[in-house]
């Protein structure tokens, strides 16, 4: 029986990563640093999961001979893009993706728990939320996010925390994602995966979804279906993931 829905954030709730670059831009310019990321750019480095991690590991490739005094200064970098991202998120009212809501809102009314999974600091989920939420609401039963995991996805930490204060098992579970990493790490923590491409995972195999599209669809606005399953009209619904997710587990028993 399908008893919850797990999401990543960026990219997978909303098309976010783009405003987390040009935080980062803005924050290295308020700091006197001599760093832009161009999209481009910015696409190689979202390899490395985790902002922080991120921001190691260009200072690491780019800057050998000055790398410990400038690692020094991450969290200060890291912190400031934070607060810029937060005034990006609240002054752009960032949307979420096509269909998110919806099928949020079909699990709250089946009771269907819902969780998040993501290497994002809780406080960008939060404002995120506020955002599209209003008036307080919290649409998610439990949240696993930013540093709680000992490792970044493609490691399964963050999807095993999030398992756990469900209180499933992962086999009663799907994980929404976009990303190569983020598959892995939900398939490594025993979960399906329905994967959404995003701006920036366009290059991304997306090997191991059951079923991979561009989004989850709209009625009367359907996503573009890329491997794996199909929806009918081009819209992914709580009753088809039920669906499908019953069917799997007759497979599994046969």
């Amino acid at each position: 029986m399908l008893k919850a829905l797990i999401f990543d954030v960026d990219g997978t709730l909303a098309e976010t990563e783009d405003l987390h670059r040009q935080a980062f831009n803005r924050a290295f310019d308020q700091l006197g640093l001599s760093w832009h990321w161009s999209p481009e750019q910015y696409a190689e480095l979202l390899k490395v999961m985790g902002g922080k991690e991120r921001l190691l590991h260009y200072i690491a490739q780019t800057h050998p001979d000055n790398e410990q005094a400038l690692a020094a200064r991450m969290p200060e970098i890291h912190d400031l893009k934070t607060q810029i991202y937060g005034e990006l998120i609240e002054t752009g009212h960032l949307k979420l993706r096509p269909g998110v809501a919806r099928i949020i809102a079909e699990a709250r009314a089946a009771g269907v728990r819902l969780g998040v999974a993501t290497t994002t600091t809780r406080l960008n989920l939060d404002r995120l939320v506020a955002i599209n939420f209003p008036d307080g609401d919290k649409p998610f039963d439990v949240i696993a996010a930013g540093d709680e995991a000992a490792n970044k996805k493609p490691a399964p930490d963050i999807f095993d925390i999030a398992v756990e204060r469900l209180g499933i098992d992962p086999a009663d579970g799907i994980a929404f994602e976009d990303s190569a990493a983020g598959i892995r790490s939900a398939l490594d923590a025993g979960l399906s995966v329905l994967a959404t491409r995003s701006r920036y995972t366009r290059s991304h195999r997306l090997d191991g979804a059951f079923s991979a599209v561009s989004d989850l669809g709209e009625p009367g606005r359907p996503h573009q279906h890329l491997s794996g399953v199909t929806w009918p009209d081009g819209v992914v619904t709580l009753a088809g993931l039920q669906s499908w997710h019953a069917a799997r587990q007759i497979g599994a028993d046969a």
